[in-house]
């Protein structure tokens, strides 16, 4: 996997606002927030992609979906939120690294975009 922003993240060598961190997974607020709320959740373990997850990974992504239900829930999110995870070109991926967007704080419309 090629180096990306969020490595970097991960190493602290580009500062963020954490929402969240342990040995898994790292939680921080979107600099382009597309919500009043927008927290990216990324695995510590580097996975380009959601089309790159294997059979052991699934521990990892029931924990990253977990972990995104409990900023949701500290931040006040119970009126609703949403989570995405874009995978590749045509799905809106533009950072190379597996990441859950979580949005709230106002109601969301559908379809996306």
């Amino acid at each position: 996997m090629a180096e990306t922003i969020f490595a970097k993240i991960i190493r602290r060598e580009i500062p963020a606002r954490i929402e969240h961190e342990d040995d898994e997974c790292l939680a921080f607020h979107d600099v382009a927030p597309q919500a009043p709320t927008h927290i990216l959740i990324i695995p510590k373990k580097p996975i380009s992609s959601l089309a790159d997850v294997t059979d052991a990974d699934t521990p990892l992504l029931g924990h990253l979906i977990r972990v995104a239900t409990e900023i949701a829930t500290s931040l006040h999110l119970e009126e609703g939120y949403r989570l995405v995870v874009n995978c590749g070109d045509h799905g809106g991926q533009t950072v190379n690294h597996l990441h859950i967007h979580l949005l709230g704080g106002r109601p969301l419309s559908w379809p996306p975009g």
